[in-house]
């Protein structure tokens, strides 16, 4: 017979076996850790939240100290343990080991961090992290190298939309670096790397997806709600968008095309690009 405890604790329901939506890991009970846990736990951003760390008494104490105060927390799962599988399926993994500030002591940081993002990446293929340590700049690049993750890339396709349209090879950049400095060759014929035929596939992508179901438009949706969001909560973001560029680089004619809507200062060849894109756009008029 259960005891009057047993029945006040019983589940009521099977917990359902799905993939958290935007579940959060932090690495490491530091103080700085434990810092941004709270405000994580703050903002009510998660509703599953993770801690791991191989000191299994003071990780036991923090996950304690937290559960005490769930009563002003908004995250119903919080999760602690010195295995990395408790990371598992998490958006975004926040590290924050070590914190050496002079050069010449951060080599025990970077053997940590790459044992640590080898552990995130094995549970999480596919999660962002947030590396939060001293020097910042050699750590995070610690964290990115060996782990396989993806840089963040930006171009602008500018013009016509269809097959004049230009690329704005200036400014491309991932994670901020240009990468024109790295290879000033970029987008012109005789680039060895042929970054032009990177512009030929997404002139290209259109036609394939029309060929696979018959027409697009999904990218057109979520355009249309990524400007109403800039507009209403007005935030001033640049948004590649169909305009009237009379007046804007030298141009006269009267003829709407695609440019961002707050503009940065175009290479003199890409302004040459671009009128040629709006006499060729002119042409179909």
């Amino acid at each position: 017979m259960a005891t009057l405890m047993e029945k006040l604790i019983a589940p009521v329901a099977e917990e359902e076996g799905k993939v958290p939506n935007h579940k959060i890991t932090v690495e490491a009970i530091g103080q700085v850790s434990m810092a941004c846990t709270i405000s994580i736990l703050g903002k009510s951003l998660t509703a599953e939240f993770a801690l791991v760390d191989v000191l299994e008494d003071k990780l036991k104490g923090e996950m304690m100290d937290l559960q005490h105060k769930g009563l002003f927390l908004q995250t119903p799962k919080i999760l602690a343990d010195k295995d990395y599988s408790v990371t598992a399926n998490s958006k975004i993994v926040v590290v924050s080991a070590g914190g050496e500030r002079h050069l010449n002591l951060v080599q025990r940081n970077i053997n940590v961090f790459k044992l640590i993002t080898a552990q995130i990446v094995k549970y999480n293929p596919n999660c962002i992290i947030i590396a939060v340590s001293n020097p910042a700049d050699i750590l995070t690049f610690v964290t990115w190298k060996p782990s396989g993750l993806p840089n963040s890339c930006h171009r602008w396709i500018l013009g016509e939309h269809g097959n004049s349209s230009m690329a704005v090879w200036s400014g491309v950049n991932v994670a901020t670096v240009s990468l024109q400095e790295v290879n000033p060759e970029m987008g012109i014929d005789n680039d060895s790397e042929n970054w032009k035929e990177v512009h030929k596939m997404v002139v290209e992508s259109a036609y394939e997806v029309i060929k696979l179901k018959e027409y697009t438009n999904w990218a057109t949706q979520l355009s249309v709600a990524d400007l109403l969001e800039s507009m209403l909560k007005n935030l001033s973001r640049n948004h590649p968008v169909s305009t009237m560029v009379k007046g804007m680089y030298g141009i006269e004619n009267e003829v709407f095309l695609s440019l961002p809507c707050i503009l940065n200062k175009l290479k003199d060849k890409e302004v040459d690009q671009l009128k040629n894109s709006i006499q060729k756009n002119l042409k179909e008029l």
